[in-house]
């Protein structure tokens, strides 16, 4: 069910006139995320904790990690399997594979000692440039392909394939390589958008390309769709294909990963469920948002939509004004809708009105008032007075202290 906006609210974006697809999600914080080269890797418990986050939140696939990088991460993949099994968790696993047989192995012999099913996600490069760059023919693109998932699919695993740099690979290497898959036995392609590319143009293109292919075939395989922000394209062109044909989306807690980092999943998550392709409780987004921040040592800028400190706190004095009328209206909804595009209440959070040089007196009424105290023409002068004096908005700290000292003033008088 779409998120509907407030009844006075006119919608030119009419995200609800066409049908809406099923969208699955798939969460690369705990591998593709942590390539990023400024985040801690978190510990196996701090990881296991964020994968309970993600099941709280419906995510329906989650990279695990890459076990054929050697034995400590195979150990660490191991655990976070069994933690999925013995939490009961709806969260499926997925790995990460290059497509090689000595990366795939330990996927199999993991999910045969902890019985969990693992996704095999073997990825190897398409386009032209990483052709040139590494030296590869397509043929050998073609044979690692067939090699690599007709062992996946003898181990017993589902396999989704990767084509790295898809969206800037041509229509006739694409056409081949996926060809090999689908007959090779993989259950789902996955269009990689490596280096962020892609505009949403571009990503309606090659999922409806590959989309095209997959019927030619007779075949019945999903598409998922990768993507990086390195444009800042990268919640825009994800559903841009999921319109387009993809059925699963990647993305990463607050767009950790390479470089400029992967799609937002958080922000996926918010904005499908105000277009209707997702019904879902994301009271818990931010909390899943702060562990990740503390369990990778990233900090999450003020400004940063939904989950960030700023986004529904204001301290201007004609949004404040506005925001306060629309509650002493007795109606929440049209403060949460006033000043704000996204409904704190979505994710569990409220509007939050400060004090600082560019907010006016209603300000410092609803301030004090909305914590219980009084809000004497003094104590407001005060505030007011040191608000535009100051050069930032005021800690709570302070104003304690300005309404301290009135009371103190008030009592010698």
């Amino acid at each position: 069910m779409r998120t509907a906006p407030h009844p006075l609210i006119y919608d030119w974006n009419n995200d609800s006139a066409a049908p809406r697809a099923v969208a699955m999600l798939d969460d690369e914080t705990l591998r593709d995320g942590l390539q990023s080269p400024s985040v801690r890797t978190p510990t196996i418990e701090e990881r296991i904790d964020i994968l309970h986050r993600m099941d709280a939140l419906g995510i329906d696939t989650a990279d695990i990690g890459l076990p054929g990088a050697g034995p400590k991460v195979a150990r660490d993949v191991e655990r976070l399997a069994r933690a999925i099994a013995d939490g009961r968790l709806s969260l499926k696993a997925n790995c990460a594979a290059r497509t090689v047989v000595a990366d795939i192995q330990p996927i199999a012999e993991i999910t045969e000692r902890t019985g969990v099913p693992i996704e095999c996600c073997t990825f190897i490069g398409s386009s032209p440039i990483r052709q040139y760059a590494e030296g590869w023919t397509l043929d050998f693109l073609r044979k690692c392909t067939e090699d690599a998932i007709s062992f996946a699919v003898k181990q017993g695993l589902t396999v989704m394939y990767v084509t790295e740099d898809t969206t800037r690979a041509d229509p006739e290497s694409l056409r081949l390589l996926y060809t090999t898959a689908i007959r090779s036995g993989a259950s789902r392609l996955c269009i990689a958008d490596t280096v962020g590319h892609a505009t949403p143009n571009g990503a309606r293109a090659v999922v409806g390309y590959v989309r095209t292919l997959i019927a030619e075939l007779g075949a019945d395989v999903g598409i998922d769709w990768h993507g990086h922000r390195d444009r800042g394209f990268g919640v825009a062109s994800s559903i841009a294909a999921l319109e387009a044909g993809a059925t699963r989306l990647h993305g990463a807690a607050l767009g950790i990963g390479e470089r400029c980092g992967n799609t937002s999943i958080d922000l996926l998550l918010v904005n499908l469920a105000m277009m209707g392709y997702l019904d879902r409780d994301l009271s818990s987004l931010p909390a899943y948002c702060q562990a990740v921040a503390q369990a990778c040592d990233v900090r999450i800028p003020p400004n940063y939509p939904v989950v960030g400190a700023d986004s529904f706190r204001t301290a201007t004095g004609v949004h404040a004004a506005a925001m306060v009328k629309a509650l002493r209206k007795g109606d929440r909804a049209l403060m949460d809708a006033v000043y704000a595009a996204v409904p704190a209440s979505l994710v569990g959070r409220q509007q939050e009105i400060e004090i600082g040089p560019m907010s006016g007196r209603s300000n410092v009424v609803f301030w004090l008032e909305s914590r219980g105290m009084q809000a004497t023409d003094d104590i407001v002068d005060r505030i007011y007075e040191a608000a535009k004096a100051s050069n930032r908005t005021l800690t709570y700290e302070q104003i304690l202290k300005i309404v301290e000292d009135a009371r103190k003033a008030a009592v010698k008088n």
